[in-house]
């Protein structure tokens, strides 16, 4: 299937010069929700996945679905202030500032093998931040799964210690 013809492009959203990709039009069809998710289970099946992290906010989407169909359990990176409990915390460097990502303190133990799964990748920023957070909890990221890939932006590159996937690549 064809999912890019799925995606639908909004020029000047949110702002001048963007080219936002709606992946909402992709999700209400259920044929090709259904095969973005088995891509992404496809290429994490024989990983021994022990869990799934997804990033806030997209990452909530995808994620819970595959740690499912891998028979993992799902962990949230959230924005600060979002978790209830204790957390950890990830700092890193944007083109505009500063993000952070946190999660729970006891949802990685030392040795789990985690796959983040997201709608996007575009700098690597926030994947790269998000791999170094489960690494400094002693997890191990074993690859990194996304719905799209903008390959101008280079993110790719970011992640090159990690086996990454993208389903759909779009140059901006």
């Amino acid at each position: 299937m064809d999912l890019k013809s799925k995606i639908r492009i909004i020029e000047g959203f949110p702002k001048e010069k963007i080219s936002f990709k709606d992946i909402t039009t992709l999700l209400k069809d259920q044929v090709a929700f259904k095969e973005c998710v088995n891509e992404m289970v496809e290429f994490l099946r024989n990983k021994n996945i022990d869990l799934v992290v997804g990033p806030e906010a997209r990452g909530f989407i995808f994620g819970p679905v595959v740690a499912y169909q891998l028979g993992a359990g799902f962990v949230p990176a959230r924005k600060p202030g979002k978790l209830p409990a204790e957390t950890v915390k990830y700092s890193y460097g944007l083109e505009y500032g500063e993000d952070t990502l946190e999660i729970h303190k006891d949802a990685i133990r030392k040795g789990m093998r985690v796959a983040i799964v997201d709608d996007l990748l575009a700098t690597g920023g926030t994947m790269l931040a998000c791999c170094k957070l489960i690494e400094s909890m002693g997890g191990e990221v074993v690859a990194v799964s996304t719905l799209i890939e903008l390959t101008d932006l280079k993110g790719k590159e970011k992640l090159a210690d990690y086996a990454v996937q993208s389903l759909v690549d779009y140059n901006i």
